[in-house]
């Protein structure tokens, strides 16, 4: 433990904590997390580590021997990590999907703190819940499921999900009549989606398109109206083609950053048994993506 942040310097006793994801380049998981760590005076450090998902399975095993406190998992690598982890907590399990594993004496276990992040990110960017809502959610994968799910389980009235590929959309659909058997649940191809969307309430983009700056919006401004909440998952830009395209439309818009804050924020007093010091990941977060 140091007393002084800037003198702080990593040395034998350091604990390691990490991101896994594929690519990683833009993550602003180590801002958050060693500003936090910094904050708390604690001796430890958070780094980022590129892992191919054929790789997956080894750095898992190596991680732990090397002293690693635990991971955050990220695309493309978390329905990967749900099978590879031996213990899931519920969220992970119904989630099929882990972006938190802590690393202990027992063993390694798997963790989803991406529902309570979505829901938290979700009413602070809006002030809104999902209850009541037809949603539409852009993407069957890891983060996409767990929104799907998530918003059956909180009262949503309708949940309709696009994937290109076909058949995540199919099981993901059956899995959401099983799970919400209230909710209308439906299933859509990429030509459907611009009618999908505009008949929802709120759009949720799951897909990892808008990462690249400048390449065209996965919806465009006809998928939404002046009633739609749209709320990208990407979250590393203060305004995406996604936003864009809704906003100009006269929808609310959204980027990630408060998901990304609240999945941090559980992860880490999973970690570390700490309460985390919010407001700093909060301001870090927010330096990085809109600056001073």
């Amino acid at each position: 433990m140091t007393s002084n942040p800037i003198d702080w310097r990593p040395d034998s006793r350091t604990a390691l904590y990490a991101v896994l994801g594929h690519p990683i380049a833009h993550s602003l998981s180590p801002a958050m997390h060693n500003a936090a760590f910094r904050a708390l005076g604690m001796n430890a450090v958070y780094l980022a580590f590129d892992v191919r998902p054929q790789d997956l399975p080894t750095v898992l095993e190596a991680l732990p021997q090397m002293g690693c406190g635990g991971v955050n998992i990220t695309v493309p690598l978390k329905e990967i990590a749900a099978r590879l982890v031996p213990r899931l907590d519920d969220n992970a399990r119904r989630a099929g999907a882990v972006n938190t594993v802590r690393f202990g004496e027992d063993g390694p276990v798997g963790f989803s703190t991406d529902a309570e992040g979505f829901r938290r990110g979700l009413r602070e960017a809006f002030g809104a819940d999902v209850e009541g809502r037809s949603v539409f959610v852009l993407g069957a994968g890891g983060a996409g499921r767990t929104v799907a799910l998530e918003c059956a389980r909180a009262g949503a009235v309708s949940v309709t999900v696009c994937d290109v590929e076909s058949e995540r959309v199919g099981r993901l659909v059956a899995e959401l009549g099983v799970v919400a058997p209230g909710v209308a649940v439906a299933g859509c191809d990429p030509l459907g989606a611009v009618a999908a969307a505009r008949a929802a309430t709120l759009v949720v983009q799951a897909t990892p398109v808008g990462m690249k700056p400048g390449a065209p919006p996965p919806l465009p401004s006809g998928a939404f109206h002046d009633g739609t909440l749209a709320y990208d998952l990407v979250y590393h830009r203060p305004e995406t083609e996604f936003m864009r395209a809704a906003r100009s439309a006269g929808a609310r818009a959204a980027n990630g950053l408060g998901m990304l804050l609240w999945q941090g924020a559980l992860a880490f007093e999973i970690w570390t048994g700490r309460a985390p010091p919010v407001e700093v990941m909060r301001t870090t977060l927010e330096r990085a993506v809109y600056g001073e």
